[in-house]
């Protein structure tokens, strides 16, 4: 390294080192995420040489501010410095680190030691007076009249020992510390950034709804008024997201008929994913479900009650969407001059066009995407769920939804990406508020285990929110398949607890598990034909998801997303694991037999004391499903789960309350 010592009359170098900033993503090039409400800790690590005393602080601000504020930083330990500032609004904040010598800190410690020792401190009196003296020019009013007065208190003073007393005092030291010379500071570089989300990115219960199939009639397309009418039995079971997958119009050319079959009948609606048609776009509604007028009353329908309206963001289109005689350039072309449709090998998507993001006219491309989103944002949609976004350039990602955060901040986008890792890792990094995961096939103790410590307790946390989908309309996972409804019951228990955010595909309730022999796929799949579901079918389960949900909602723990911690249990097939408050006001335990076949026991083992609860204590143990009380005692209890009773046990834990008794008068 080449150091610019600059000209004889500019200050040197700091000398204090600021390393290991955290939270930081990849040196500063991606924002961690946070939640409004949250408070961010800060920590760095902070010296210099020698023994003078160094102060820090955590500086911050609003993107579009100027103006920074601060937050002062205390030492931890061995050089560790921690500070923290609230995140109140639901924007993106500014922050770094400055550090500086306290020279009066440092000057105070040297004149209350030698003063100990009896020694004379006139010297040091007259040091300190000029450190007050400099410090006077940043002070306002009060303090400057503060400062005057201790200097002539201090020159009258009738002894050393009184001198040192009016120097030493704790009203001069605080304003002090507002006034510090900021002379030889560092600042952490690069500034780094925190996205605020609102509370629904971290804690939310997605449904997700064909509108088609929400209506009566066989053969025949419901409607978005035919959905609205669902709204309130969805929202009695708990959610609070409605998501559509796509609205738009249905392309007719290679439609695709039952089963993706390639040839569709005269009245096979075609997959929703093949977007577009003569009547429009990915800015236009299929007529057979309403109008957009139709839809926005759907929208406020959801909003009276209590529910966010998600819409899938799927860039493609079909053979016939207007883009494709309009922007012929947007596509592949084939040295024949005709357009590539979608391949998956073996599988075939004759009815869809990618799209082409190495076209010269990118930039048109890009504005146009973002165009859609604003448009269907003033129609009411605040969450974006986007079809397979790892196909589609990450830093058109990370520039579209800033742009789009940037004006409607609220707006939540859900990367539907199951691919390699570390590129669904670079995709919420770049900016998705959510995450698909590989929760759908994690099924077994440990792979559960170490999935979810990773995702929650490792640097992932910081950015990547995991939405865990019980199933979705394109897996029907082989242990929903294969374990019927105790295994339902139980993926669903997992994927509420586990995860402070989770999604739900329709017919999940009704334990639809009907596959295409030898595929994760549903047969008879509403993606290709209008279904008419019985929702009241028998052997549902949408008791037991009410009642999940219930507990969630009443539970501030179950809440949030980072504090899960797992706990021993003596059983491979049976997982136990907690989440609690960070002041133990809320403690839920949640017991789960993975097993959907037999029933299993275990000992599980608690950290009773980590909760504030002595080993030797009795304390109450709520089964919230049930509604049972038990007391226990210690951190050991042996339990028993039948997967054809219940899989699962979640149990609220609480100190024992005991009440003492005044002695009776008579």
């Amino acid at each position: 390294m080449v150091h610019e010592f600059g000209t004889a009359t500019t200050a040197p170098p700091s000398s204090i080192l600021i390393e290991h900033l955290s939270p930081e993503l990849d040196c500063g090039r991606y924002p961690v995420k946070r939640e409004v409400g949250d408070v961010l800790r800060v920590e760095a690590d902070i010296f210099k040489e020698g023994h003078d005393r160094i102060a820090a602080v955590v500086r911050y601000r609003r993107w579009d501010d100027s103006e920074w504020l601060e937050a002062d930083m205390h030492h931890v330990d061995n050089d560790r410095w921690a500070g923290s500032f609230l995140l109140p609004e639901n924007t993106r904040y500014c922050y770094t680190v400055q550090a500086f010598s306290d020279v009066f800190r440092t000057w105070r410690e040297g004149l209350e030691k030698k003063a100990a020792a009896g020694q004379d401190v006139g010297s040091e009196l007259q040091e300190g007076l000029e450190i007050v003296a400099e410090a006077m020019e940043r002070a306002d009013e009060d303090d400057r009249l503060l400062f005057q007065r201790t200097i002539q208190a201090v020159g009258e003073a009738a002894s050393q020992g009184i001198a040192v007393r009016l120097m030493l005092g704790d009203e001069l030291d605080a304003a002090m510390r507002r006034h510090r010379s900021r002379a030889g500071a560092a600042i952490y570089v690069p500034e780094l950034s925190v996205v605020v989300d609102r509370v629904g990115a971290r804690y939310a219960a997605w449904y997700e709804l064909f509108p088609r199939s929400a209506g009566r009639i066989p053969g025949q397309s419901g409607t978005f008024a035919d959905a609205a009418a669902r709204l309130p039995a969805i929202k009695a079971m708990g959610f609070d997201v409605i998501y559509f997958p796509p609205i738009h119009p249905i392309g007719r050319i290679n439609r695709k008929g039952k089963n993706n079959s390639l040839v569709a009948g005269p009245d096979d609606p075609g997959s929703p994913y093949a977007i577009g048609n003569e009547t429009g776009g990915h800015d236009a509604v299929e007529p057979s479900l309403g109008t957009l007028d139709d839809f926005r009353v759907f929208v406020e329908a959801a909003r009276s009650v209590g529910m966010d309206v998600a819409l899938d963001f799927a860039i493609q289109c079909a053979p016939d969407h207007p883009w494709v005689k309009d922007h012929p350039d947007w596509f592949y072309v084939r040295p024949d001059g005709t357009i590539k449709y979608a391949e998956n090998p073996p599988k075939k998507y004759e009815d869809i066009y990618p799209i082409n993001f190495e076209t010269a006219d990118w930039r048109n491309l890009w504005q146009e995407l973002k165009r859609i989103v604003l448009f269907w944002i003033d129609q009411g949609v605040t969450i974006f769920r986007v079809d397979n976004p790892h196909t589609k350039p990450t830093v058109f990602w990370e520039w579209l939804i800033a742009e789009v955060q940037q004006v409607h901040p609220e707006t939540i986008f859900l990367s539907e990406a199951f691919t390699r890792p570390k590129v669904m890792k670079a995709l919420a990094k770049a900016g998705f508020t959510q995450s698909y995961t590989y929760f759908t096939w994690r099924n077994f103790k440990r792979e559960l285990t170490e999935y979810l410590i990773e995702l929650t307790q490792s640097e992932m946390a910081e950015y990547f929110r995991g939405n865990f989908f019980t199933s979705t309309p394109d897996i029907l996972p082989v242990i929903l398949q294969e374990g019927g409804r105790p295994a339902f019951k139980m993926r669903i228990a997992l994927a509420a607890t586990l995860s402070s955010v989770y999604g739900m595909y329709s017919g999940y309730e009704l334990c639809e598990a009907t596959p295409v022999p030898g595929k994760e796929e549903y047969l008879n799949s509403e993606k290709y034909e209008y279904k008419v579901w019985d929702w009241d079918r028998p052997g549902n389960i949408v008791d037991f998801v009410t009642a999940i949900n219930r507990m969630r909602r009443e539970h501030p723990a179950l809440h949030e997303y980072d504090n899960l911690r797992f706990y021993p249990a003596d059983d491979d097939n049976v997982v136990c694991y907690g989440k609690a408050t960070a002041d133990h006001s809320d403690i839920v335990v949640g017991v789960v037999n993975l097993d959907p076949f037999q029933p299993h026991e275990a000992t599980i083992h608690l950290p009773v004391e980590d909760f504030g609860i002595n080993s030797d204590e009795q304390y109450r143990a709520t089964d919230l499903l049930t509604g049972e009380t038990f007391i226990w005692t210690g951190g050991a209890q042996h339990l028993r789960l039948d997967p054809h009773e219940e899989p699962a046990r979640f149990f609220s834990l609480q100190r024992w309350a005991r009440v003492d008794y005044a002695e009776p008068c008579f």
